[in-house]
């Protein structure tokens, strides 16, 4: 899957979470990556912030990067 197609279905994601009250919302984006993406999409969107994460919401950058960091 293209990085462009990632991107747009990770700040989809993010428009959901981010306005609602009461929740973390990057906590809320990489919980449901964890959940709902295959592994090979998440190595792919943390390979995508690597190189400049170009176009991603900054919930979902932060996201991310709790991705990123677990797989440390």
């Amino acid at each position: 899957m293209s990085s462009e197609k990632l991107v747009m279905m990770a700040n989809q994601i993010g428009r959901f979470f981010v306005p609602q009250r009461g929740v973390d919302p990057a906590a809320a984006i990489a919980t449901h990556l964890r959940k709902f993406w295959d592994p090979r999409m998440r190595a792919a969107i943390v390979a995508h912030l690597e190189k400049g994460g170009e176009g991603l919401d900054e919930a979902v950058r932060q996201a991310v990067l709790r991705l990123k960091e677990e797989r440390t």
